[in-house]
């Protein structure tokens, strides 16, 4: 259930993008915000991510991405999700 309310302050272009995304979802414009604050600041706690390393940790094979590729990869795939640009 949700209990804070934020109130911001967005551009029309902002506003018309968002929109757009959520008639194209078929959803609301407040769930299209919440998806994308999800994706860009996560909501995994600690122990989840502490699981998660020891399960990367325990695995055999290769190669593996380096941190620098990993992020590449995770820059593309949110700029195809969300068409952002990608950073530099």
């Amino acid at each position: 259930m949700f209990s804070e309310r934020l109130q911001i302050l967005i551009s029309p272009e902002q506003r018309r993008a968002l929109e757009a995304e959520a008639e194209r979802r078929e959803a609301s414009v407040a769930s299209v915000i919440r998806d994308a604050i999800d994706l860009r600041l996560g909501t995994v706690d600690r122990s989840a991510r502490l699981r998660a390393l020891e399960e990367i940790r325990a695995m055999q094979g290769g190669p593996f991405l380096t941190p620098e590729e990993l992020n590449r990869e995770v820059a593309a795939e949110r700029e195809q999700q969300f068409d952002l640009p990608t950073a530099p």
